[in-house]
């Protein structure tokens, strides 16, 4: 009685695994499942310039910052710029009462005609005893007066001096920009006094225009980019993106590289300058750097994401002219910008799969579909 009830619950078993089996994608009971074609983006090996890139994270930094300082002491009078301005050299920015300096001129210009004075009457003297000659006055006397003459000929020369340090004095009193930039936050207002000893300063001048990036890459990169500048006669090209790489947000040359290398990160700095005509950049801005380090001339290539990892090495689906695809060892010499160059294995004008082929495998039959059609099976 008891073999009598298994065997039924045998057989049944076998029946629905059979019906599960023949219902089963892709097997041979479902021919219909099986023959479906994978839907695949495709494209072709092309021949092209390409660019190598080396990518780093750099931090903009000004061109020139100044601190602009006053030079002699006084009370501050005038303040002629105003926060955020932009000046250029020359510029007066502020103005320190003159009156102090002016009469210090005056006294030292008045000084100077005293002596002139004084000199011109001793060179009469002079031109009298020399003409009287020894009968009307002694040898001495012709002496000290020619002694005279030129003590009071040096007194006017210091004069002149003095009066040269009293227009440079009477000069500081208006406090000019040294370098074209943007001016900061005004740092001392109007009405206070002001020192030359004073080490905060009326405001810090930041020259944008340009402006520089300095930029690290690895040790290893060292030797090929100093190889670059020398055998290329024009600066390399440096790109400055955004944090998102989707902005770029200006193209400069490299000036730079450093003397020496970072033992703590095995890294080298470099520095590049930028135009920066927009204002893109700014000092204290990170951005992502691309450097041009040269371009490959007429190579095959193929869009990234076409390549595919296997356990034997990279491979692409190369499509058949019946609508299957096979696989296709690669050797791929270079990735940058979603572009692979292809050192070996492909032809020029191949067709290939760059996407769907997550479903593929060899022999697989496929039909095409816009790239827009896999973006929104994705989504």
């Amino acid at each position: 009685m008891r073999r009598k009830i298994i065997v039924p619950a045998v057989v049944l078993i076998a029946v629905v695994a059979g019906g599960v089996t023949a219902f089963m994608p892709g097997s041979k009971s479902n021919p219909s499942t099986a023959s479906l074609p994978v839907p695949i983006t495709a494209g072709m090996a092309e021949v092209k310039d390409v660019p190598v890139y080396l990518t780093g994270l750099g931090t903009v930094q000004a061109f020139n910052t100044v601190t602009v300082n006053t030079r002699v002491d006084g009370q501050l009078d005038k303040v002629n710029f105003t926060e955020g301005q932009d000046v250029k050299a020359g510029d007066v920015l502020a103005q320190i009462d003159p009156r102090p300096f002016q009469a210090a001129l005056d006294l030292a210009q008045a000084t100077k005609a005293k002596d002139q004075a004084q000199l011109a009457n001793a060179k009469v003297d002079l031109q009298r005893y020399q003409k009287g000659g020894p009968l009307a006055n002694t040898q001495q006397q012709i002496d000290t007066q020619a002694a005279l003459v030129q003590q009071l000929e040096a007194t006017v020369q210091a004069d002149q001096a003095n009066i040269d340090a009293a227009q440079v004095q009477l000069g500081y009193t208006s406090i000019k920009a040294p370098l074209a930039g943007r001016t900061g936050t005004r740092l001392v207002d109007q009405g206070n006094i002001v020192h030359a000893t004073s080490t905060t300063g009326l405001v810090i001048i930041t020259q944008l225009q340009p402006i520089s990036v300095v930029f690290t890459l690895p040790q290893e990169q060292l030797q090929e980019v100093v190889h670059q500048m020398r055998s290329t006669p024009t600066p390399l090209k440096v790109l400055a993106q955004g944090r998102d790489d989707q902005q770029q947000l200006g193209e400069g040359s490299l000036e730079l590289v450093d003397n020496q290398i970072d033992q703590t990160t095995g890294s080298v700095r470099l520095k590049a300058t930028f135009p920066n005509k927009n204002y893109t950049l700014w000092p204290g801005q990170y951005v992502n750097i691309q450097l041009l380090l040269k371009t490959l001339p007429q190579v095959v290539t193929v869009p990234s994401t076409a390549i595919q990892r296997g356990p034997d090495g990279m491979y692409v689906y190369v499509i058949m002219p019946d609508s299957t695809v096979k696989m296709q060892p690669v050797s791929v010499g270079q990735m940058t910008r979603g572009t692979s160059v292809i050192d070996k294995g492909l032809a020029p004008g191949t067709h290939i799969a760059v996407a769907g082929q997550y479903r593929l495998q060899q022999g697989s039959r496929i039909h095409s579909v816009p790239a827009s059609a896999h973006l929104a099976s994705q989504e």
